[in-house]
């Protein structure tokens, strides 16, 4: 899908195998980590990027999709399993999204201890990445363990004849601490930004779908969404309802006024990751606090498809029918029933939610979320 520009003297095609005969989330995290870095520094900084620096860049990059959308990286995964071993105390900004520069999560995690991280990370992950670019010269090793401890030396010595991506700041592979990317690298690189950092990511988001087969929207929760998208139109559609027809908060059984409704994902947004309005209904703050990304009893469902059908027979009945045939939109793709008039059929509507969210809810309880939510005044109870 993606060509890399070709660049005179450069070897582009040891870039384009990076990720090749890739197994573990480490490569795309970590080159997509240097680009981070290199762009906050404007491309213009020739000093040595530090392995902490890189760990602490590719571990907020990695708890979005790991801690926040819980996607499996793999049973093996050693960055995801860094992650679970951590303490990290999350504040508003960073789950608000207003941390746009993952400046705060970054600072959160840099405050953990993070030596045996960053000594397992210096094992093999700056050596191995390095390694298509010297090829000619480290192919003269037969025993992996050799050729990483000779990486350093290779990179440095040859610096300027292979010109790989990075150097080391020592020759020896204990005493190597950081990496000093070649200047032509960091010129191809401020030059194709775009399209470089689009590959890394079509890459990343191939790696990630195949170990996330089932789940929704794989795409939109690999990375940090920069805003939540707007909700009003879905709460235009639930006032217009709430005008024509008197309802109750599903969990709560309070009268719903339309001017203080909030609304809420009855699949949690951090699972599904989309504002549609199949998967959205009316009520009141404190339950969407109280509910937050857990998700609902099973005892809630018929409720939860009874307003929607409520929802959607009004909303048909009292406004005009392209209006309605766009609120519907979502409703007919997700739930995959044959016309938009299937919704205004209880049975119908009730069997294509049956058959929509219930595995969905198995799959999120599966990936970490927590099940059988149930509201009782401020409390979440867990059963």
């Amino acid at each position: 899908m993606y060509d890399l520009p070709i660049y005179d003297n450069l070897n582009i095609s040891a870039l384009a195998g990076l990720f090749d005969s890739t197994t573990n989330s480490y490569k795309y995290l970590y080159f997509l980590s240097l680009l981070d870095i290199l762009k906050r520094r404007s491309f213009d900084n020739l000093l040595p990027i530090s392995f902490q620096e890189i760990i602490v860049e590719i571990l907020a990059n990695a708890w979005y999709p790991h801690n926040y959308f819980k996607l499996y990286f793999g049973r093996q995964d050693q960055i995801a399993k860094a992650l679970d071993s951590l303490k990290l105390e999350i504040t508003e900004p960073i789950l608000k999204f207003t941390d746009t520069d993952k400046s705060l999560l970054r600072q959160t995690i840099h405050q953990n201890n993070l030596t045996k991280i960053i000594n397992d990370f210096k094992k093999n992950v700056p050596f191995r990445l390095v390694r298509p670019f010297l090829l000619e010269k480290l192919r003269e090793f037969n025993v992996n363990y050799e050729v990483v401890l000779r990486t350093p030396e290779i990179a440095n010595q040859y610096f300027d004849v292979y010109k790989p991506l990075y150097r080391f700041n020592s020759n020896s592979y204990k005493d190597s601490t950081s990496i000093i990317l070649h200047p032509e690298w960091i010129k191809y690189l401020e030059e194709n930004y775009a399209i470089v950092r689009g590959w890394a990511s079509w890459e990343w988001l191939n790696y990630m779908q195949q170990r996330n087969p089932s789940t929704p929207n794989v795409v939109n929760k690999l990375f940090m969404p920069q805003e939540r998208d707007s909700l009003t139109e879905q709460k235009k559609y639930w006032k217009t309802v709430l005008e024509y027809q008197d309802i109750e908060c599903i969990y709560s059984k309070v009268l719903l006024n339309k001017n203080e409704i909030s609304l809420d994902h009855y699949l949690p947004w951090s699972f599904v990751a989309h504002n549609q309005l199949w998967n959205i209904i009316p009520t009141i703050k404190s339950v969407n606090s109280s509910k937050s990304n857990n998700l609902p009893s099973e005892e809630y469902f018929y409720a939860f498809v009874e307003l929607q059908h409520r929802g959607l027979t009004v909303a048909y009945e009292n406004i005009f029918n392209n209006q309605w045939l766009k609120y519907t939109e979502s409703f007919v793709s997700e739930l995959k029933v044959s016309q938009a008039d299937d919704l205004l059929n209880l049975e119908v509507l009730s069997k294509a939610y049956k058959i929509t969210t219930l595995p969905l809810i198995s799959l999120a309880t599966i990936q970490g979320f927590s099940p059988n939510w149930v509201y009782v005044g401020e409390i979440m109870n867990p059963l």
